[in-house]
């Protein structure tokens, strides 16, 4: 699940300044299950806007809309007859979430009301680890499901580096050595001669925005004129 922390109040409403209405979009699903950008929270933080902007004496007009995914087309629909109202925007959805309202209201700044911090796994009410960095080159199959990218403080593909002590990570006692733990894995599972299978460094270089299209489907014309 894709994780974010709302953004510091300051911040937001420097941004949001010279805007005399502006409206605050949550989305239904990541950022509301891990209690960051969904109904309640758009609420919340409308409250603290208004509130913020009497005392400044800079009073503000504002929506409130969540829609089910800031992701996908065809849930920002729903925005099209309202968005010509106001000056501005506020995105409490993922990065993805704000670049996808942006584009379709390319006329209306948007900011951001959160930081999207990764995709981490749901521990508890308020608890989410990360887990994974989308890093596109999934070793997953080759460390018995514990990922060396994110668990690894260093990113190490191949093997612990000289600081592991005793199962914990040289920059903290109680911090886990992904890679003792993978050891202690593939040995359970019988399969601790892959440990030693090497694996190429990635590169990093190329880091344009990387689109994924699944087996059996294809671009659409449309998408590859825009």
């Amino acid at each position: 699940m894709i994780v974010a922390k709302r953004k510091p109040f300051e911040e937001i409403k420097e941004m949001i300044k010279d805007y005399k209405k502006v409206l605050n979009v949550g989305c239904g699903t990541c950022v509301a299950v891990c209690l960051a950008g969904g109904e309640k929270e758009v609420a919340v933080l409308n409250a603290e806007i208004d509130m913020a902007r009497k005392l400044d004496n800079n009073p503000v007009e504002l929506g409130a809309q969540t829609v089910e995914r800031q992701c996908d087309h065809e849930y920002l629909e729903e925005l099209d007859d309202i968005v010509g109202d106001y000056d501005a925007i506020i995105s409490m959805a993922c990065g993805v979430g704000i670049q996808f309202l942006a584009e379709r209201f390319p006329d209306i700044p948007v900011y951001p009301g959160v930081d999207t911090t990764g995709m981490s796994a749901n521990q508890a009410v308020g608890w989410y680890e990360e887990r994974c960095r989308s890093c596109g080159q999934c070793v997953l199959g080759m460390t018995a499901a514990i990922c060396p990218v994110t668990m690894c403080a260093k990113g190490l593909y191949n093997g612990p580096c000289g600081g592991t002590n005793q199962g914990s990570c040289e920059i903290a006692m109680d911090q886990d050595c992904a890679w003792f733990r993978i050891y202690e894995r593939l040995e359970r599972q019988g399969r601790l001669k892959e440990i030693i299978e090497y694996t190429p460094p990635v590169e990093w270089n190329d880091q344009v925005p990387r689109t994924l299209i699944q087996p059996g489907y294809k671009k659409p014309e449309k998408a590859k004129e825009s």
